[in-house]
């Protein structure tokens, strides 16, 4: 998985993952013209996909915005990640995260039914929450480790375990469990956290990072890439509205594309 990502990015020259998240509250004007949501939403993705494809070497949609379309919003998932070209990855942002025999078909139903590369997992179940998804050839399992929101500090960074923060000790367990594992483990790491960024990619020399948090976050995307990208560990630096949500008028496509081209040279520095 590492060796497939590294050669995109390199055919690419880019780091860039585009998350699509796509709020009815905030579809584009000229989609909110009475048709169904669900065919909004599918045509948003669709043409968003298709404007920052050049620029975008991954996707990664969020299953709680279409699972909030109801009984049709996997339809809609179905047909978005079609839309996705073969040259780009396909992240499940699923967070994931429940006990063994639960989490293998939790597995079963991502990465084989539905075909995707990776997939993010909470850790708070422990190892056997995890393992399942790493049974899996050709993937890697993002697990949320230190992450871009507000509340990484309620139990991240304030709890520690054998005097380490819960975030380091998390990804250090994780490092020894991708050790035999047929799947790749990386790490979601947030880029509000320059400092942690920094702990956690000497913790983990070799594990992938995915990365949320630039943009309407505030993360910096030169900090970003040179802090946590080595050699042999690439990154995904993930953005979802600062480039969806461009411009909601009749020229978001464009919008999005010149805001995902942005972000990639940014992050090329």
């Amino acid at each position: 998985m590492i060796d497939r990502l590294q050669r995109l990015q390199r055919e690419k020259d880019s780091a860039l993952c585009v998350g699509l998240d796509p709020d009815p509250e905030r579809l584009p004007t000229p989609l909110r013209d009475g048709r169904l949501l669900t065919d909004a939403v599918r045509e948003f993705c669709a043409t968003i996909v298709e404007a920052t494809a050049p620029y975008a070497v991954a996707y990664k949609p969020n299953f709680a915005f279409f699972e909030a379309l109801g009984p049709a919003g996997l339809t809609v998932l179905d047909q978005v990640t079609a839309a996705i070209p073969d040259d780009c990855l396909l992240i499940a942002d699923a967070k994931r995260g429940d006990i063994g025999n639960s989490a293998r078909f939790y597995a079963q139903s991502i990465y084989e039914n539905m075909g995707f590369d990776a997939c993010t997992v909470s850790p708070y179940l422990g190892r056997d929450s995890i393992a399942p998804f790493l049974e899996h050839e050709d993937t890697c399992t993002f697990v949320l480790a230190r992450t871009s929101n507000d509340g990484a500090a309620d139990l991240q960074e304030a709890c520690t375990c054998d005097g380490t923060p819960l975030y380091r000790h998390v990804a250090r367990r994780v490092a020894d469990w991708s050790a035999d594992a047929d799947g790749t483990t990386g790490l979601v790491v947030g880029a509000t956290a320059p400092e942690a960024l920094a702990e956690l990619r000497d913790d983990c020399p070799t594990l992938p990072f995915l990365i949320p948090g630039v943009g309407a976050q505030g993360g910096d995307p030169a900090t970003v890439r040179e802090v946590a990208e080595t050699p042999d560990a690439p990154v995904l630096v993930n953005s979802s509205r600062g480039v969806l949500y461009a411009s909601e008028d009749a020229d978001y496509a464009e919008a999005a594309a010149d805001a995902a081209r942005r972000l990639r040279d940014a992050l090329n520095g």
